[in-house]
Parts: structure tokens; sequence; C-alpha cells
């Protein structure tokens, strides 16, 4: 398999704003139509925006590729509507799938199951597995039922930017690449679906999400976290997200790992050197963020929320990573946050990968 593929398909991109809850039927009847026809289209979940082929279409797959210029190893995952499509895209519905389905479908969790001949190999980057989701977003759901087909669709973005929670973040990467842009405002969630592997002895989380390792221990008990959070490339991904650099803006990110105020210390004595060798700096910040001994008004200063707020941080993140990019800052430095139930572990590993290995470890 290639490594990755740079060639770009030159075209207009329209642009049909929709309401969230109630979308226009002419568009979504628009963007379905496109689907069928073998083109790509961009469009709301609940997670971030999809970009969207029909995932039994080989040559439209392919265009996802071409769009994204990502690498042909990295799975795809394919969305449906309705839980009967799974016995036409696996050999096996493993009853862990039903059980799960049950209870978070529609829904930002991804399944991966032993995949069917009928699912091309470039949706699987050549695996005997498929990764599989029902989204909760209205507008996507209603797209792909429109569409009456399965959707391979993986982040609206160049391959390893911070995925788009945003129509405009979707064509700063993608405008002149795809066909359409379904527009239905910010999405919710803001960091992608849980992958958890089902075709294992142990069912294992790859990639964590908004469906998180307890709820999903109350369908499933023995249920673990996949604890080697980076995989190289070594043919197939096992799952899409999980390089150690992903998720990236254009500016060097660094992350501090620690209790504030030791970490906001650290991160302001940084700034304030990096600020001295004439460099731009952003910082991605909670509400209760305070930065001793560096001049705010030099700094690029976002916050996404209260440490406190998963939901909040996470929703927040990619538009701040997207944000601080455009204003032209040299470097980004960011930070974890209190560990607490929910969306906690998916911000940290969005944001490790985020940082490509550049994470410093403050002490109290």
């Amino acid at each position: 398999m290639c490594s990755r593929v740079h060639a770009t398909m030159p075209t207009v991109t329209e642009v049909l704003t929709v309401d969230a809850l109630l979308p226009d039927p002419a568009a979504i009847a628009r963007a379905a139509a496109i689907l069928r026809g073998g083109g790509l289209v961009a469009f709301p979940t609940e997670t971030v925006y999809g970009l969207g082929a029909h995932a039994l279409d080989r040559v439209a797959v392919h265009r996802i590729f071409l769009a994204k210029e990502r690498p042909s190893e990295d799975p795809l995952i394919v969305h449906v509507h309705d839980i009967r499509a799974l016995a036409s895209l696996t050999t096996d519905v493993p009853a862990a799938a039903s059980a799960l389905a049950a209870r978070f479908w529609p829904g930002p969790l991804t399944m991966v199951m032993p995949r069917s001949a009928s699912v091309p190999d470039e949706v699987t980057a050549g695996l005997d597995t498929v990764a599989i989701r029902i989204p909760a977003h209205p507008v996507a759901l209603a797209i792909i039922t429109a569409a009456s087909i399965p959707v391979a669709a993986p982040s609206a973005n160049l391959f390893s930017r911070p995925s788009p929670t945003r129509a405009e973040h979707v064509l700063q990467d993608l405008d002149g690449r795809i066909d359409l842009v379904v527009d239905g405002g910010p999405t919710t969630v803001g960091v992608e679906s849980t992958v958890l592997d089902l075709t294992g002895s142990i069912p294992t989380i790859l990639r964590p999400g908004a469906v998180t390792l307890e709820m999903i221990r109350t369908v499933l008990p023995q249920v673990r976290l996949e604890q080697r959070w980076a995989q190289e490339r070594e043919g197939g991904m096992r799952a899409p997200g999980l390089l150690a650099k992903h998720y990236s803006p254009r500016a060097a990110l660094t992350l501090y790992e620690g209790a504030a105020p030791s970490v906001t210390a650290k991160m302001a004595a940084d700034a304030a050197e990096v600020i001295g060798r004439g460099q731009r700096v952003g910082i991605v910040a909670a509400d209760e963020d305070s930065f001793p001994g560096v001049s705010i008004e030099a700094l690029q200063l976002l916050r996404i929320g209260s440490e406190r707020n998963a939901e909040a941080l996470a929703a927040n993140l990619y538009n701040a990573l997207r944000t601080l990019d455009a204003s032209g800052v040299d470097v980004i430095l960011a930070r974890t946050f209190p560990d607490q139930p929910g969306l906690t572990a998916a911000i940290h590993d969005r944001l490790r990968r985020a940082a490509a290995g550049r994470i410093v470890r403050v002490q109290p």
C-alpha cells in the first residue's frame, strides 16, 4: 500500500446551510444524490464533520484518500442508518455488538467487526475487519437514510490536521477538493467517536471518546482500554486515529502534564522565553488558568471552558487549535486537565497525538 496520496481533485465545492435539527429535505436529497453518484459530501455528525463517500464504490472511496491526502493504510469508518445493515457488511454480528447497539446507537460509538466480502479493501486498509457506527446527528442520519447506502466517512479535513467541528474548518482544508459541504452548525461532542474492537478475545477500546470505558462496562464488564496508545505504520492500522502524530495544528504544540498551578507556571515561563526569541505564542487554557510572570497581551490566549467541564473542553478544543493556527502563532502551549468521568481520556488522547511527542511532565 502507498504511504500517502498527494494528488488533488480540483472542483467547485457547493455549500448548503441547513437547520441542524430540521434539515431541509431538498438539501438532504441533493447530498444523498451526490453520494449515490460517487461524489464526496462533508456533513456534521455529533462528533466532528465527516467526509462521506459511497462505502461500496472503490472509486468513490479512493476520492476520499485523494482529497484528504490520507495514507491508504489508515482505515475508514462506515456509517449506516440502521443496525440491519450490519448483516451485509460483516460476516458475524457478535452478541456484544447487538447489546451495545441497543444501548449506544445512534451515537458516538464505532464497533470493529469481521468484514464481509462486499466491503472494499480501500475502506478497511486491507484488513479483515470493518469499523461501523450509526451517527446520532439528525443531518448525518437524514443524509445516510436518504442515500440508502453505507457511507464511509473519516473526518472532513486534510490528514493529520485537527478535525473539523464547523463547516468553515472543512472549507479551510478541502474547499475545491470535494463536491458539497452541508453546513449544520457546530458539532456538539467535538472529538471523534470511541472505537471498540470486538474481534479479539477481550473487547478493547482502541480510541477513547464520548462513550467511555465506564459506560461500556455497564454492558460488557470485561472491556479494557488499549494501553499502547500509538501504533506505527505496519500495514493496515487497526482503527483510525492511532498514529503518534495526529489532530495536529501547523504550529508546534507542546503539551504540559501535571497539576496546576505548577503546570501553568511552567507554561508561563516557557511562553516568556519563546516571546523573548521573537516568536508568537498561543495558549489553550481552562477558564481557571492564570499565567504569572508573562504579559497576557503578548499571547494569543484561548480559554475553552472550565477544567471541571470536560464536555465544554472537548467541544471547543479543535476550534481553538485551528483559531490559533489562523492567527499565525509559531508555538502553541496546552495542558492536560484533572481526570474526571466522561471525556477527559479522549481529550488527553487527542492532545498527546497533537503534540507528537512534545510533552513536558511537570512535578509539583
